[in-house]
């Protein structure tokens, strides 16, 4: 949130034209807290909340801030359908591999065989990777970043504002409440070092590579960096008269 903050504070969009939608979790809770336009939305429905106004008011840098569950989830048509539109608006989307406001239930970037409340014996279903996902639905800008990297985060956001179409910025953040506790993470700064000493650039953004699907669980290397950023001319509705 702060880094969206700075991001707003450093580009030339004035603030009354910025607005923050967001969807049901703890993220989610980031539209009460901004001191500018915003609208919390329904569960898995901010993308067509935020569709909507940017299509009534082009003028407006509309950003979705909510979380995985909330946004690939319930919402997770939303997304996939807004992004081949290529619809102008930035998704921030923070992953903590569960869905951590309503009792760490698994989700859709839960690791194959990581616990949760509605899997005590491990997830059995592979997780999403979000970086191919949006990729190959046609997203123009995707990268993914942790908390750690928030430089990096505040500069992808800014960066945002000026690149037309749909963006995804994909933040990696600690959930020692829901996930941690059913996977022995229950400290939210062991899961920060965890990403200190595992987080490694990607090189070519590649968003195939197996590898690119995180668990935190594992000694490998966990990909951050950009993986698309493309110049397709963002969705026009066409008015029939």
């Amino acid at each position: 949130m702060r880094c969206y903050a700075q991001a707003i504070l450093d580009s030339e969009i004035p603030i009354d034209n910025h607005v923050v939608v967001s969807g049901i979790g703890c993220s989610g809770r980031v539209a009460g807290y901004m001191n500018i336009d915003s609208y919390h939305t329904t569960h898995g429905r901010a993308i067509p909340f935020a569709t909507g106004l940017k299509l009534a008011n082009p003028d407006l840098m509309v950003t979705v801030f909510s979380g995985d569950g909330d946004l690939v989830a319930i919402g997770g048509n939303h997304l996939i359908h807004t992004a081949r539109r290529n619809v102008d608006i930035k998704v921030i989307c923070i992953n903590n591999f569960n869905f951590g406001m309503t009792g760490g239930q698994a989700g859709p970037t839960t690791p194959k065989g990581a616990r949760a409340t509605t899997a005590p014996y491990g997830n059995p279903e592979l997780p999403f990777n979000l970086m191919y996902l949006l990729a190959a639905s046609g997203a123009n800008f995707v990268s993914r970043w942790t908390v750690l990297h928030a430089r990096q985060v505040k500069q992808d956001i800014l960066n945002s504002f000026s690149k037309p179409g749909f963006t995804f910025i994909e933040v990696l953040a600690p959930c020692p409440v829901g996930f941690g506790k059913s996977n022995n993470i229950e400290d939210g700064l062991k899961e920060m070092k965890v990403y200190q000493e595992r987080c490694s650039l990607v090189s070519n953004g590649d968003v195939r590579d197996k590898d690119l699907v995180i668990d935190l669980r594992k000694e490998k290397p966990i990909y951050v960096g950009k993986f698309v950023d493309d110049d397709r001319p963002p969705y026009q509705p066409t008015r029939i008269l």
